[in-house]
């Protein structure tokens, strides 16, 4: 079965890209290697005859078309996104282009492609947005988390781009009825996970014994989901979820972000046989900085119509997956470019 994988040099684009070959897939990838791709992500099925690669932007929409005339694939993911909140703040109009005309473009050369399917072809073709939870808002302490009902409210450039993206895959689907399926989930981490995020970007200066600063009072409060429990999700919606429906897809483990870092913290303590520098624990480099503007307090998802459904459940817990990501770092310390300074503080 032929998938194509927009977005498949990013993290979770290639833990997918990777977890497809695995299982049988036939994979092209398309990504335009933006700064936060990384094609050493793929070096594991670079080589895989079921895997090919074209170095292309979504917003090309004559590219697009000639992509799919050529590879005729069966299923699209689209996971081609600007991400970084931060980033979204000082320069909004990167993310516009390529989350709300990207994802323009990517449909209507899946709609020129589908058109032209035969009956059983047509049948079978899926088209799957992979979103945020983001694009809800956020959540008092007391309130319930998210589920699909609940109405969009972005608070950032990034979830406003996001949220206007699903409201376009909607719409191809309520007037042109493209078979598409959504997907909202909650924040991801694990290996390969560019280092401008808040769990890479913690280890990795840890790791150099510098401070770790955390906006606010760091009680901002974030479900973590480790990433091959995502892109198992993901397959299971495209092969198995309702045409037209969306899919919140989290874990239920929701930490602050000083409880997150603070258990980085502990278990580089437990498995880190020096530090660099002098101090007893990691803990003592924590630091707090002045809150980014409209930070949002709470992210919760409630994954149930994905569970009940689909039957999906994640395979990590919080500190098995944080465990074998911090120990994957430590692994290649001497190969990870570390560019703190250019990076940020983090989400």
């Amino acid at each position: 079965m032929k998938v194509i994988v927009t977005g498949g040099a990013g993290f979770i684009g290639s833990t997918l890209v990777r977890k497809l070959i695995k299982i049988g897939y036939e994979v092209l990838v398309v990504d335009s290697l933006t700064y936060a791709s990384q094609l050493d992500s793929l070096n594991e099925v670079a080589d895989n005859i079921l895997f090919s690669f074209i170095q292309s932007d979504i917003s090309d929409k004559d590219s697009l078309k000639k992509i799919f005339r050529d590879f005729c694939p069966r299923y699209v993911f689209n996971l081609a996104a600007e991400t970084h909140v931060d980033k979204s703040i000082d320069s909004p109009e990167i993310f516009i282009k390529t989350n709300i005309y990207g994802t323009y473009s990517l449909l209507e050369a899946s709609l020129d492609y589908w058109t032209n399917l035969n009956i059983k072809e047509k049948e079978s073709f899926r088209f799957l947005q992979v979103s945020t939870d983001e694009v809800f808002g956020d959540l008092t302490e007391d309130e319930d988390p998210f589920d699909e009902s609940n109405n969009y409210y972005p608070s950032s450039p990034y979830s406003a781009s996001k949220a206007s993206a699903d409201h376009l895959v909607r719409s191809w689907f309520r007037t042109y009825k493209l078979p598409v399926l959504l997907s909202n989930c909650s924040n991801n981490y694990g290996p390969f996970q560019f280092h401008e995020k808040l769990i890479p970007l913690m280890i990795i200066k840890a790791l150099k014994g510098e401070s770790l600063p955390l906006y606010g009072s760091g009680l901002q409060i974030r479900d973590w989901l480790f990433v091959d429990d995502h892109v198992e999700a993901l397959i299971d919606i495209i092969a198995h979820g309702q045409i037209g429906q969306s899919y919140n897809i989290g874990s239920c483990c929701e930490k602050t972000n000083l409880e997150l870092v603070e258990t980085i913290c502990n278990i580089l303590d437990e498995i880190q046989d020096t530090k660099p520098g002098d101090f007893e624990s990691f803990k003592d480099l924590i630091s707090f900085v002045d809150d980014r503007p409209g930070h949002d307090l709470r992210y919760a998802i409630n994954p149930s119509k994905l569970m009940n459904e689909l039957g999906w459940r994640p395979k990590e817990n919080f500190e098995s997956g944080l465990r074998k990501t911090i120990e994957w770092y430590l692994e290649r310390s001497d190969s990870v470019a570390y560019d703190i300074e250019r990076i940020g503080k983090g989400r």
